[in-house]
Formats: C-alpha cells, sequence, structure tokens
C-alpha cells in the first residue's frame, strides 16, 4: 500500500517531507484551493511521484505544468471525460481520475474510463473537489466492480489506521492511502513528526 502527501507549497516543508519519503507528493494547481502552487516546485527524489492536481483545467494549462514542474503523475478532480483523461496520458504521466463519493455511488460511471486512467481515487463529497477535511463511508467500496487499482482520499488522519486495516483486508485492490488536512498545522503546512507516526503504523498493518 503506498503513501500519498498532497497540498503540499513550503519548500522547507517539502525538503522535510521528502525525509520521509512518500510514494507520492502532490501539488494543487488550481486557483481557489487554499493549497493552490503558483510558483516553482523543488525537484524530488526518483522515488517520490511528482503529482500534480488539476480542476477542470485546460489541456494546454495540464501540460505546460507537467513540463515546468516535472509532473510524473496528473490527478484529475474535476468534470473530465474519459477522452480528455486519454489525452493526458499522452504527456507520458500516470492519470489518476478522482471520483467524489458521499452516501453512495454509481459504480457503472467508472466503466468508461477504465482504458484512459491508471488509476481511479475515492475522496468525500463536498463543497470543495477536494480536501474537504471529512471522509465517507468505506463499506461502499465493497460493491467495487473493478480490478483497477484504487486511491482512498478524504479527511483521513491518526485515527483511520484501523479502518485502512479493515479495509485492505478485503479481496479490493487498495492501491495507496492520500491525506492533507488532518496532518497540517496551517494549510499547506505538514506536521511531519505526526505523518512519521501514520506512515509507521501504516506499514505495521
Amino acid at each position: 500500500m503506498k503513501l500519498k502527501v498532497c497540498g503540499m507549497r513550503d519548500p522547507e516543508n517539502i525538503k522535510a517531507l521528502m525525509a520521509l519519503a512518500p510514494d507520492y507528493m502532490g501539488f494543487i494547481f488550481w486557483a481557489p484551493s487554499s493549497r493552490y502552487v503558483s510558483e516553482a516546485t523543488p525537484t524530488l527524489p526518483d522515488s517520490i511521484k511528482k503529482t500534480g492536481v488539476f480542476v477542470d483545467a485546460s489541456l494546454d494549462f495540464v501540460q505546460s505544468c507537467v513540463e515546468e514542474h516535472a509532473l510524473q503523475a496528473v490527478q484529475l478532480h474535476g468534470q473530465e471525460s474519459p477522452e480528455y483523461c486519454l489525452l493526458i496520458k499522452d504527456f507520458q504521466v500516470e492519470v489518476i481520475k478522482a471520483f467524489s463519493i458521499k452516501d453512495h455511488f454509481d459504480f457503472s460511471v467508472l466503466e468508461a474510463y477504465e482504458k484512459s486512467c491508471d488509476y481511479f481515487l475515492f475522496d468525500t463529497k463536498g463543497t470543495l473537489p477536494g480536501g474537504n477535511g471529512y471522509g465517507f463511508d468505506w463499506k461502499i467500496l465493497n460493491n467495487y466492480p473493478s480490478q483497477k487499482p484504487f486511491f482512498i482520499s478524504g479527511g483521513i488522519g491518526m485515527e483511520e489506521t484501523a479502518s485502512i486495516k479493515k479495509l485492505s483486508a478485503h479481496a479490493l485492490p487498495l492501491y495507496a492511502i492520500d491525506v492533507n488536512s488532518k496532518f497540517e498545522s496551517a494549510p499547506g503546512l505538514k506536521k511531519i513528526d505526526l505523518l512519521k507516526r501514520f506512515k509507521k503504523e501504516l506499514y505495521e498493518l
């Protein structure tokens, strides 16, 4: 199971997180976000996949960010179509398509995206496309019909480790845990010691 830490922005905080070696590090390129990245981002070790998060962005904007920031993965958090996702794959990046869940989810919508994405991501439906800070009922994922690996996101903190253990025990292709606001002292500033504890507990599962 991989770990993604999203919403990074501060150079010193990023440097401290590098030492923790998450599998993915996320940078948000959606202007309304309080974690929006508008400046250059540092080079990451090859072992950490630099991921850009976008919401219904133009293809030109995504491509320019991929090139300027040397992104290895693109996470799409809007209403992007399967055809759009395929075009993003042409930029030679992993494509992670996010879907929002509240009380239920129609898994049939995933079928059209099977060939255009590398991973799905399930987040909590809220007022924002992501980073709402609270979770959804993971039992809904027991009906997941696909073999495509997926990320789970949405208000995940230290208290979720037991639930992650329970979910990973199911015959589901759970690929990665995506964390953000529950490990922050302020938007874009992560509590590295707390993340260190979380990662240790996660891999003791």
